[in-house]
């Protein structure tokens, strides 16, 4: 059924850590810069054909990196290829989200930000399409955000502290699409959405997350579908 929490199981009070884990990390800062290397092997192999293909975006540059003598193209290219490899694994670790399940509490990390929530505070967990939600005592949500994280080993680990699981949101069905001016909602959150409907247009994803945390407070719930805001109100608002 709908909502329906799927039955607990054991509980032996250790917290346990959910995460890509070292495979994660290994891809990260050892397949990305391999990755970036072979592509900076392959323009410096390729770069003198490049430069000769008018269709082919950057000409000016490729002709530049054309007369270069070698071994320096290649080496360059190389060590381009490596650091534009490390640089994104930089990136992907500070994404990585980290979630920390204990008898007593939930810990996420993500973004060098890390968020905590008591045991009395989380009513219930679900997964939205590629979305880890917590949902608080009055409906309201605590959390929401991307996660890449195994469901398995994600609904072990709450079901394994006695936190409910549930199979979908149990909400899905009192969302309403918004639209400017519609009426009956709290003083000043149709100002937010409209706001935070032009983040989502032109893809500044913190102020709509900044955003998606004032309207939390103002007890409206967003939720995304193609770049259109879907509401609900909780019990708070």
């Amino acid at each position: 059924m709908p909502g329906q929490a799927v039955p607990a199981g054991p509980n032996p009070g250790s917290p346990v850590v959910v995460s890509g884990g070292v495979g994660e990390l290994a891809l990260f800062w050892g397949g990305f810069p391999a990755l970036g290397a072979g592509a900076g092997w392959l323009l410096a192999t390729f770069v003198d054909r490049l430069a000769g293909w008018s269709w082919v975006p950057a000409q000016d540059l490729l002709e530049l990196v054309a007369s270069l003598p070698e071994p320096q193209v290649t080496v360059g290219a190389l060590a381009v290829g490596t650091l534009a490899g490390l640089v994104i694994a930089g990136i992907g670790t500070w994404e990585r989200l980290v979630v920390t399940v204990a008898p007593d509490r939930v810990a996420l990390r993500q973004k060098g930000e890390e968020q905590e929530w008591s045991r009395a505070t989380v009513r219930a967990v679900f997964r939205d399409r590629r979305q880890l939600v917590l949902l608080g005592p009055a409906d309201e949500e605590l959390f929401r955000e991307s996660c890449d994280l195994s469901d398995r080993r994600l609904r072990e680990a709450f079901l394994a502290h006695g936190y409910p699981w549930l199979a979908e949101d149990p909400h899905r069905d009192r969302y309403r699409r918004w639209v400017p001016g519609l009426p009956d909602l709290p003083p000043g959150a149709d100002a937010l959405l409209r706001a935070r409907q032009d983040a989502l247009k032109h893809d500044r994803r913190d102020d709509a997350r900044e955003l998606r945390r004032e309207l939390a407070a103002l007890g409206l719930v967003v939720r995304d579908e193609s770049k259109r805001q879907y509401f609900r109100l909780t019990r708070a608002g």
